[in-house]
């Protein structure tokens, strides 16, 4: 994963930005710390993060510590987001944002004991946020030369510049602005093969064919410099920006087979996002913008009663403290609203798909993903005779206990609506262990294009 430190000092200026220095210098682990240590004093001896989900919903603030090749959450918080303050998954009111995410960090750092942790990683989603893999190849002339770091960074640079134009070309026709200014949020190299042998450092091997396959997340400028102030409005250290569909598939990856992988299907507030893991890698990320808000909002239409009561009727009907008449007709509200969902869905993995077999698992994670419907829509949907499965696919609800690195010991987290926040924890854990010759290949090719 590529960390946007380095890239957050050339984007954008401001009062922190002498505060990335110190950062720096923090990622010295020690595996062991004093009992009596300053519960916030985060030193060279403590890694802590805190991980921000800035949901459509709800702000959802989480504080862990990385140890090793996983993370132990001390804190966690909630806030909800004012209808004014988030759309679809980008923030349009600064301000706002800030002061729930706040509320959210407050509550954390309380949950912990006191404990802060300035160093944040923190999610970015909306339908402009835009991922994909391509593999690019070569035939060498010279077979018999071993690879060097210099033919392995050309290789990277043309799938990235090819990532790039395809970002900007798609952001272009959806939203009919030419010169929209675009930033990698995250890059990772999902396989190297030469002459058709999968390797993880080519450095040093002979053969004529050489392919490598990199996945790239960007989003829109904007976007990342609305996250980047209310980083400094809550007076964080922004380590990296993560697109919250990639996060999703990198924390849960473990949980699919490393050859038939998964789709991950992530239900916010306002935004559905969807990924595809393929042959131990992510491939493409999908956003809509319809989430549990438009649910709410058919209900508050259809009963023409307040947002507020609306959505505790929704959440009263998706704990099934409906019974009779009243179930029936929120049913009924929701059906084609529901219907829409399952649509978009067919659509977008069908675009994945790209005609090759899809993996036969179905995870399904968010606040959102507690409606029962969409999980019906889901189970009964025929899916080998109108997508290419070659059976009926597992549908599963992704739970907390199923994120193997991230440590609940306390048992703070509740349900599927945590799972976003964890995604992002784990990406902390990456940032500490991600040092090996692909990781840092791709760092010089990503600095070295400005992007």
């Amino acid at each position: 994963m590529k960390n946007l430190l380095q890239r957050l000092r050339d984007l954008f200026t401001g009062p922190r930005a002498d505060d990335y220095a110190d950062l720096e210098q923090d990622y010295a682990y020690e595996d062991e710390y004093e009992d009596d240590e300053d519960p916030g004093d985060i030193g060279s001896q403590r890694q802590l993060f805190t991980a921000l989900d800035i949901g459509t919903a709800f702000a959802k603030a989480m504080i862990v510590e990385v140890r090793g090749d996983h993370a132990e959450v001390l804190g966690v918080g909630r806030h909800p987001q004012s209808y004014a303050h988030m759309s679809d998954g980008i923030v349009t009111d600064i301000p706002g944002v800030i002061a729930n995410c706040n509320e959210a960090l407050l509550k954390a750092e309380q949950a912990a004991g006191g404990v802060i942790a300035p160093s944040a990683v923190i999610g970015i989603a909306g339908e402009l946020v835009k991922g994909s893999s391509t593999t690019v190849s070569k035939q060498r002339a010279q077979p018999t030369k071993q690879i060097t770091a210099e033919e392995l960074e050309s290789l990277i640079t043309a799938a990235q510049e090819r990532l790039l134009k395809m970002a900007k070309e798609r952001i272009a026709a959806e939203t009919g602005y030419g010169n929209i200014d675009v930033r990698l949020t995250n890059a990772a190299v999902i396989s190297v093969r030469i002459d058709g042998q999968l390797v993880t450092n080519p450095i040093g091997f002979r053969g004529r064919h050489f392919a490598l396959t990199l996945f790239s997340a960007f989003a829109p400028l904007t976007q990342l410099g609305a996250i980047e102030t209310v980083a400094q409005g809550l007076d964080l250290t922004l380590v990296t920006i993560v697109a919250e569909p990639y996060a999703l598939a990198r924390c849960l990856s473990s949980n699919a087979s490393a050859d038939s992988g998964a789709i991950f299907i992530d239900v916010g507030g306002g935004t559905t996002d969807i990924a595809l893991v393929r042959q131990g890698g992510i491939e493409e990320t999908r956003v809509f913008a319809l989430g549990g808000r438009a649910f709410t909002r058919r209900i508050a239409t259809s009963k023409g009663i307040p947002i507020k009561e609306a959505e505790r009727l929704k959440i009263s009907y998706s704990n099934g403290e409906l019974k009779g008449s009243s179930h029936d007709e929120i049913q009924a509200i929701l059906a084609p609203e529901c219907q829409t969902w399952m649509d978009s869905v067919e659509l977008l993995i069908e675009e994945l798909s790209k005609g090759e077999l899809l993996p036969p698992a179905i995870y399904i994670v968010g606040g959102g993903s507690a409606l029962i419907d969409l999980h019906q829509r889901l189970e009964s949907f025929p899916w080998t005779e109108r997508l290419p499965f070659s059976r009926q696919p597992i549908i599963r609800a992704v739970q907390p206990e199923m994120v193997g690195s991230i440590l609940d010991n306390e048992g703070m987290l509740e349900s599927g609506q945590d799972i976003t926040p964890m995604a992002l924890a784990y990406q902390a854990v990456e940032l500490n262990n991600d040092n090996n010759v692909l990781e840092r290949a791709l760092d010089r090719v990503i600095n070295n294009m400005h992007i």
